[in-house]
């Protein structure tokens, strides 16, 4: 209830609505102050942040930016959840994934889970996980009618579906009370694996176990259209959303083929998409997914009700790290948000240690508990849509929706999914796509906390057993990529250079002039150079011409980085450089991006490279351990 003033008069009168023009007006002279001179539209252009597929995210929006109402919860097009009610009744299905090859271990693994907030089980199977014989002993004393069983079996789908069915039947668990997902989805499997054979004979069985589910398990879906193999290839969201597209349609044709209807072959799809710490792009990716695939299964001729899109979310390992691994937590717990507050129907958040080998029960329970958290604590699926309404969110799905369509129509002229996939149509796309990230993140401009940013050398490594190797993928394959792997690079061989020598690389920092004058660029120094495994040294007090030389000494390093004010470099900086090259430096760095006249005078004084925020930091760090003799 509101509450007036006695006059009758609201609170808000006095304040007329703002146009977007006086806004506008306001930002150009903040940025003038800034040296950046821009009017109007420019203005607000000059602080939008470019996002991957063209897109950008803006300063500012307005009710004139949302683009056509979206409809409602649970009706086509979808956009703001499959189910009317969406997840406001039960919350998210969390779903917690296995993939230790030990039978007895994994059962533990399971019930574990199962008694502590888990809903369904995610099963790998096959050479990179379980064995096909081990799903019954690791299913032991789990009620098959209550927790359902998600297989990812790879090239194995069809041995490891049969063998799911049958236990069902064993322990006489009602065909109508039977839940889960069997897993088949050979073109991800082909897009992950590559190799000669052609899909067409794995597609065949795929579509057996559809038409089987449909008549005799109405409970069990038979396929997975899984855009993980795209977005572990480097791909952004609009082309995992394209790729998923072409492999849902390349699925229905095959499953009405078989003889099933439109509405039928749309039950026995379930899409699985990556879930990142970006939570706006992850929130709009699994709306503008429903909206797409309501399009495409309404031109199908489904019904409205069966236009719904399934979606099992699950956090990216492209973001995770092997360095500070605890860092993943605060990754995969936005990540989860994302995926919870745009609607996914399953949740599957990766243990903190999934970059390092089999998760321990530790991190198994830390990533249960991360959904736990939000639903019963943060109580965040008690909202249907939170993210509806909201200008930016709306119009970002509305942009990401449009650009991964396009993709998706590219695909089906070059022949459809196996095609692009054959003809490398999608390993080229993609491969641009992580190039142009790759170089945002060797500049730092995409940071990575415990790695490129904030890296701790000293830290205490995180061990665990290896996980089952997968097998060695043929020609084709798509490649698995992560953020950190440039510098997953560098710290191994600062690693191995430790092991060998009993010593880190090390970096002389020459402080100049007083703590206020250096303490910045000391500070992005050593950052710089530890997210290389290349340890900082410096003297607690600033050193100058006179002092540098025995300072250096001291370091026992062979290389040095000049940190101050651009003011002190004027004054200090050709001094102590010469010094530092007759005390044997064998490489000079300065921090600092100095021009002109300024800069050629500090190269001939000695100093051999500038180091600044936005520079290439993996050519600087690996140029660094080169002349470091660091192999």
């Amino acid at each position: 209830m509101t509450v007036l003033p006695e006059n009758g008069f609201s609170l808000a009168a006095e304040f007329p609505d703002a146009t977007r023009e006086q806004w506008q007006r306001l930002v150009e002279g903040v940025l003038s102050k800034a040296g950046t001179v821009a009017e109007g539209p420019a203005a607000e252009d000059a602080l939008a942040t470019a996002l991957q597929d063209g897109l950008a995210t803006r300063p500012l929006y307005t009710a004139d930016d949302a683009p056509a109402v979206p409809g409602f919860p649970g009706l086509p097009p979808f956009v703001r959840g499959g189910r009317a009610e969406g997840t406001a009744v039960t919350g998210w299905d969390v779903r917690q994934r296995h993939a230790g090859p030990d039978p007895r271990r994994a059962n533990e693994a399971v019930l574990a889970d199962l008694e502590n907030g888990v809903t369904s089980l995610w099963l790998t199977v096959g050479a990179s996980g379980l064995p096909v014989d081990g799903i019954p002993p690791a299913l032991d004393g789990v009620y098959l009618d209550l927790a359902p069983v998600v297989l990812d079996a790879g090239a194995d789908f069809e041995a490891a579906a049969r063998r799911l069915l049958s236990l069902h039947d064993e322990r006489a668990v009602p065909r109508t009370a039977a839940r889960g997902n069997l897993g088949a989805d050979p073109l991800g499997t082909w897009a992950r694996t590559g190799g000669d054979s052609d899909p067409a004979g794995a597609l065949d069985a795929a579509t057996g176990l559809a038409a089987l589910c449909a008549r005799t398990y109405p409970g069990i879906r038979a396929l997975t259209v899984d855009a993980l193999p795209y977005h572990e290839a480097g791909g952004s969201a609009a082309q995992e959303l394209g790729c998923s597209l072409a492999t849902g349609v390349a699925y229905l044709r095959a499953l009405t083929a078989a003889g099933l209807t439109v509405d039928e072959a749309c039950a026995q799809l379930e899409f699985r998409y990556a879930a990142t710490a970006d939570q706006f792009l992850t929130i709009a990716t699994l709306r503008a997914a429903r909206r797409l695939w309501a399009r495409v299964a309404e031109v199908s001729g489904a019904t409205p009700a069966a236009r719904a899109q399934r979606q099992h979310a699950v956090t990216s390992t492209v973001m995770m790290t092997r360095r500070d691994p605890w860092v993943n937590i605060l990754r995969t717990t936005i990540a989860c948000l994302g995926a919870g507050v745009g609607g996914a129907d399953a949740v599957t958040v990766l243990p903190f240690d999934e970059a390092l080998g089999l998760p321990d029960a530790f991190a198994r329970r830390v990533a249960r508990n991360t959904s736990s958290i939000l639903l019963e604590e943060s109580h965040l699926a008690r909202v249907i849509d939170p993210a509806g309404g909201s200008w930016y969110v709306e119009r970002l799905t509305d942009e990401l929706a449009h650009t991964a369509w396009a993709w998706f129509q590219e695909i089906e002229r070059a022949g459809g999914q196996a095609a692009a996939l054959r003809s490398g149509l999608v390993a080229e796309r993609l491969a641009r796509t992580w190039q142009e990230r790759s170089a945002r993140l060797a500049t730092r401009r995409e940071p990575v906390t415990g790695v490129s940013e904030f890296p701790h050398l000293g830290e205490q490594a995180v061990s665990r057993e290896s996980a089952p190797a997968a097998p060695a993928p043929g020609p084709g394959a798509l490649p698995r990529v992560r953020r950190d792997e440039a510098y997953e690079a560098l710290r191994a061989r600062s690693d191995a250079h430790l092991a060998a020598t009993g010593a880190r690389p090390r970096v002389f920092l020459a402080a100049l002039g007083p703590a206020a004058a250096h303490t910045g660029r000391v500070t992005f120094a050593a950052n710089l150079f530890q997210a290389g495994g290349v340890e900082p040294v410096h003297e607690p007090g600033p050193v100058d011409a006179g002092t540098v030389a025995e300072a250096f000494a001291r370091s026992g390093a062979t290389v040095a980085c000049l940190c101050s004010s651009d003011k002190l470099y004027a004054e200090q900086a050709e001094a102590v450089a010469e010094a530092l090259a007759a005390a044997g430096a064998a490489r000079i760095f300065l921090a600092g991006r100095p021009g002109g006249e300024q800069r050629e005078a500090y190269l001939r004084a000695g100093v051999d490279e500038f180091v600044f925020a936005g520079g290439d930091a993996v050519a600087v760090l690996s140029s660094v351990l080169d002349s470091l003799g660091v192999a």
